[in-house]
This record gives C-alpha cells, sequence and structure tokens, in this order.
C-alpha cells in the first residue's frame, strides 16, 4: 500500500481522488500548496498528485512542481489541468513532472497514472540497487587475489578497466572470466551504460547471428517482427562475448566488421548501424591451435587480442581457497536471504585438498548446496558434498589428519552415484567421470558391496 498525496483546491475531485485511491493506497489530501507542510509533516510519499489550474503564462505558474519535490523528494509528481495546449504541457514535463492529465479526469484514468507512476519508480528503485549491488560485487578491492599470479591480474584489471582497447580473456571454464568482464566494464567511464553478455556457446549460428546483429521483420520465416540486436543495445557501453571460440567461421567474418569498423546490418536489412562499444572477449579454448587447424580466423584473433588477461585454474592458487571460499559465503547467504554463516577449519580442510576441476562455479555450487544442507550456523565437514569426490590430490590429503573425512566424503559420492545409477557400476562411473576401474578400485577400497553384484566382481 503505497502512500499517495493529493494536492486539489476543487473538492469535487476530492472525492473523485477519495473512490479511486482510497482504497488501495493512503491518501492524504490538500486543498492548497500554503496547507501541505501542515497536513504532510514528515511523512515520505511515494506518488503526488498536483492540480496546476493557473491562466498565466509565467514561471511561476510552474513553482509548485518544484516547491512539491523539494518537499518530497524523489516522488513522482502527476499534474492535473484544466488547461491541455501542447505547450503548457511540454513545459509542465520539463519542469520535472513524471505525468500529466487534462480536467476533467476519470477515477480510472487516475488511478492508472498513479499505478504506473508507483511501477516506475518502483523499478527506478531496484535499478538503483542494484548498481549499488554491482559496485560492491565488481569492487576490484573485494577480489581475492592470494597469489603472484593474480595479483598481477588485479594490478592489470585496474589499468585495462581505464582503456578502451579489445580484450581477451582465457582460461578454464569456472575460472571467473565472466567475472572479469564485469570487473573490467564496471570500474571503467562506460560502468553507467549496458553490460551486454552473450554465450556463443548456448545458441547454433542463426540464432546466435540474430541475437547479435537483430533482424528486420520478414528477415526469415519466424520473423515476425524488427528485433533490435545485443550489439545494439549495447551502444555505448560493453558487449562481452563468452566462448568465443564456438563462433563459426562465416559469423566469424561478420563479426571482424564490427570489430574494425564497430559498424553492422540487422540481419534482413540494409541500413548501417553504428555502436560505439567496448568488445571484451572469453575462452576456455587454444585459440592459437584453432587458427592454425582454420578454426578460427586470424586476422579476427589479432584484433581482439590486443589486451589479453589469463585465469589460472584454482588448482594453482590454493592460498585463495580460503577467503574465496569466505567471500562466496557471504554472496550466497545474501542471494539465499539467509544468515551468514561459517565453515569449519575441517570442512576448509576438505576443500584445499580437492581438486576442483570445476574451478570457481564448481566452489560455489558446493557452497550453496552445503549451506542449504546445514542445520547449524557453521558449515561442516558432513555438509560438503563433493561432485565426485574423486579429484582429491593424493599428496595433499593421504597424511592429513583430515584424511579419514575425505574418505567420507569420496565415500559418500560413491554411494549417491551408485544409487543414482541402481547400483551398475558402469554408469555410476560415467556420472563420476572417471573409468569402471578406477571406481572398482575405490569400491574396494572403501568396502562398499551390493548384493547383486557377484562376490569378486572386477568391474
Amino acid at each position: 500500500m503505497a502512500r499517495v498525496l493529493g494536492v486539489e483546491e476543487n473538492h469535487a475531485y476530492h472525492n473523485i481522488l477519495s473512490r479511486a485511491l482510497g482504497a488501495e493506497h493512503l491518501l492524504t489530501l490538500c486543498s492548497s500548496m500554503s496547507s501541505l507542510g501542515q497536513k504532510t509533516g514528515k511523512t515520505a510519499y511515494d506518488v503526488a498528485v498536483l492540480s496546476l489550474d493557473v491562466n498565466g503564462n509565467g514561471a511561476e505558474d510552474l513553482e509548485p512542481i518544484q516547491k512539491i519535490q523539494e518537499q518530497l523528494g524523489q516522488a513522482p509528481v502527476i499534474v492535473t489541468s484544466e488547461k491541455d495546449d501542447s505547450d503548457w504541457i511540454v513545459r509542465v514535463i520539463r519542469a520535472g513532472a513524471h505525468d500529466f492529465i487534462a480536467k476533467p479526469y476519470s477515477g480510472e484514468k487516475i488511478r492508472l497514472a498513479v499505478d504506473s507512476a508507483l511501477e516506475k519508480r518502483s523499478m527506478k528503485n531496484e535499478i538503483d540497487y542494484l548498481r549499488r549491488q554491482q559496485d560492491v560485487i565488481y569492487d576490484l578491492d573485494r577480489i581475492v587475489a592470494s597469489t603472484p599470479a593474480m595479483q598481477d591480474i588485479l594490478s592489470w584489471t585496474r589499468k585495462y578497466a581505464q582503456t578502451e582497447s579489445n580484450l581477451l580473456l582465457t582460461g578454464e571454464t569456472g575460472t571467473g572470466k565472466s567475472f572479469l568482464a564485469g570487473a573490467v566494464h564496471f570500474n571503467s567511464p562506460r560502468k553507467k551504460r549496458p553490460f551486454i553478455k552473450i554465450n556463443c556457446a548456448n545458441l547454433p549460428e542463426n540464432l546466435l547471428e540474430s541475437e547479435l546483429f537483430g533482424h528486420e521483420k520478414g528477415a526469415f520465416t519466424d520473423a515476425t517482427q524488427t528485433r533490435v540486436g545485443r550489439l545494439e543495445q549495447a551502444a555505448g557501453g560493453t558487449v562481452f562475448l563468452d566462448e568465443i571460440g564456438e563462433m563459426t567461421p562465416a559469423l566469424q567474418a561478420k563479426f571482424l566488421q564490427v570489430v574494425e569498423e564497430k559498424n553492422f546490418q540487422r540481419l534482413g536489412g540494409n541500413r548501417t548501424i553504428y555502436s560505439d562499444i567496448r568488445i571484451i572477449v572469453a575462452t576456455n579454448r587454444n585459440l592459437e591451435q584453432m587458427m592454425e587447424a582454420s578454426d578460427f580466423r586470424s586476422d579476427l584473433y589479432y584484433r581482439l587480442n590486443i589486451l589479453k588477461l589469463h585465469l589460472p585454474p584454482l588448482r594453482e592458487r590454493k592460498q585463495c581457497i580460503e577467503p574465496l571460499t569466505r567471500m562466496l559465503l557471504e554472496r550466497i547467504c545474501r542471494q539465499l536471504r539467509k544468515k551468514m554463516m561459517d565453515i569449519s577449519p575441517e570442512a576448509l580442510e576438505i576443500l584445499g585438498a580437492y581438486h576442483w576441476p570445476g574451478n570457481i562455479r564448481e566452489l560455489s555450487n558446493v557452497l550453496e548446496r552445503a549451506i542449504l544442507l546445514e542445520h547449524s550456523d557453521v558449515i561442516t565437514a558432513e555438509s560438503i558434498h563433493l561432485n565426485s569426490g574423486l579429484h582429491l590430490q593424493e599428496n595433499s590429503y593421504q597424511n592429513s589428519p583430515s584424511a579419514s573425512r575425505l574418505e567420507n566424503t569420496e565415500y559418500r559420492s560413491i554411494i549417491q552415484a551408485l544409487e543414482d545409477n541402481l547400483w551398475v557400476q558402469k554408469h555410476a562411473a560415467a556420472q563420476l567421470g572417471i573409468s569402471p576401474r578406477s571406481l572398482n578400485y575405490k569400491i574396494k577400497k572403501l568396502g562398499i558391496t551390493h548384493w547383486r553384484w557377484p562376490r569378486h566382481k572386477d568391474k
């Protein structure tokens, strides 16, 4: 229920406002601007309906808009008036009014105008909140850089954020390339402009082309209306193309024009569209090898590879695991609207001994699962369910005090995979990402048995 202020000297309109808004909102009515302070006090209003019944054309006609905005802050103001010529309406809107309604008006019309103003204000508040969140999420001072390699990356990220040059990010899946692209954008002069992300691996060539460039109505069978592409939407901001190595050679040729000339045409169109964009791309593939195999255009590669950052896998920066874990815990708890949780030393030891083939993305998934499963305020070793439990580095845990806990984690992972696959070892091994022979070895080592299995089964 929103707080609505109505300033109207005609009591006939008081009745209209009351009937239209009184049931759904908290409505306060004033007969004049002079009585506004007495009626409103320090109340925060969400929207105001202001009557401007004037005859003159001077600047003083618009003074009530400024006064009510000074008193109500950011609340949108809907102006009503018997004067409805176009010049007057333009002056009212330029003075800061959110909307204009000519008198006489119906209750339905004023209700729709108030609902629209409230919806737009809600959207603005949400956008402002998201921008504040982005400032926190992409704050470079919060990036975990506990190794010399990551400290170098952080230093270069600060420098690259202030440039306009194309940037190529490389590294395994889940190492944080998408996050780093966002950090570059939101710490750049373009941070208040769009940050558009496209994953080239998620769409077939024809759909990816339409997604990037847009299309005109009738460009192909299903093109029933004109569509603005992502490159056009990103004007003034940054375009981030993830998995650029999955783009087909034909589409690479078309994208090269965007990279070189910053212009393109929609599918089915002949109008050249200019777009002021910065381009960041990422890949987990070796583009140099792809060039040698003629799978990636060399001219496009050299255009994209003006600046480059390589993100090392998590297994090569084990010092980052604990601070990353604590940062991710804070973020995930906030997203899930849960009380901030701590993590036990035993659980941290398990995380530190794991190989992390899925890198930071896998760590985030493991922690989210643990948060949902844990019933206390501290994540324990029992709540850590690794996706396979099978990539534990031998030299990091065999002599560790947590060896038994690690085996318990591995045991739970294997049991879960076997149950998921009706105790068929071949299928369970495929789910765990290991060979049936390796799974059979671990089953024997952990003493796992099932009545369906022959006593001396080797596979």
